[in-house]
């Protein structure tokens, strides 16, 4: 057997990230807050995902049932502080998301601004800063901004989460530009999350080198949940490879894709 054929018949290379300390294989992390109780299982499993989000204040209602439930055993929970309006807010629900046993992985999210739902970067900061000197793992939500990005490493996130489109608006990388920068300037994960509407836009954050991607709407109202949920999941698996692979050059020019040579009039001469 010679060596390329060797090389094409070897098992692909394990592709894992760790995060809080633990890996992970899938780089699909789905949101449950717009899922029925008696979906959310199904879409965990056909998407193939290992992490899933969990509004905290959603965790026990007494009216739909507990979420907990509904989330397949061996799945990360990643409690989010929806609903916080200041820092103190935000720690005081990933307090509460901690003695409910969900863990020190936690989701920063602080908004004030009722109509875009945009992040507050500033109160976000503080927030990390805050909990994560309480020993939490922090994984803040954010306007892609690098300087507020490199504020959130040096108050100790374990990765950012940089939104691409207003939240549950489904318009997709928006914001790719910047968040290109992000991928490209700061060392932490960078998992794109909020107004991924379709699979091929989480396929092009992971073809530019996000770590990872997060829906919820995009799956949630879809015709089809298991089938989008499944489709989501390869998409964030098909622009994972390509990312690794490199992807092609880009030309402005046309380039023939055989060589111009031989051509049959040629043959007879």
């Amino acid at each position: 057997m010679s060596e390329h054929t060797q090389t094409a018949c070897q098992a692909p290379e394990a592709d894992t990230w760790l995060l809080g300390g633990k890996e992970f294989s899938s780089r699909f992390i789905l949101g449950s807050g717009k899922f029925r109780l008696d979906l959310v299982r199904a879409a965990v499993e056909d998407a193939g995902a290992e992490i899933v989000t969990l509004a905290v204040r959603r965790a026990n209602t007494g009216q739909e049932g507990n979420i907990l439930d509904a989330i397949p055993d061996g799945v990360t929970l990643l409690p989010n502080t929806s609903g916080a309006r200041t820092a103190e807010e935000a720690v005081r629900i990933a307090r509460l998301a901690r003695e409910l046993g969900c863990g020190d992985l936690v989701k920063v999210e602080v908004i004030r601004d009722t109509k875009y739902l945009l992040p507050d970067n500033v109160e976000t900061v503080r927030a990390t800063e805050l909990l994560a000197n309480e020993g939490f793992t922090v994984l803040p939500y954010m306007y892609p901004d690098l300087n507020v990005a490199r504020d959130l490493v040096s108050a100790g996130a374990a990765a950012v989460m940089p939104l691409g489109a207003p939240i549950g608006s489904n318009k997709g990388l928006v914001t790719r530009d910047f968040i290109r920068i992000l991928i490209e300037e700061v060392d932490l994960p960078v998992i794109v999350d909020a107004g991924i509407g379709r699979p091929s836009q989480a396929c092009e954050a992971m073809e530019m080198g996000a770590t990872a991607v997060m829906a919820n709407t995009a799956v949630a109202t879809a015709g089809d949940i298991r089938l989008m949920a499944r489709a989501f999941g390869q998409a964030v698996e098909a622009g994972r490879a390509a990312y690794r692979a490199g992807l092609g050059r880009v030309l402005d020019t046309g380039e023939a894709s055989s060589p111009l040579t031989g051509f049959l009039e040629e043959e007879g001469r």
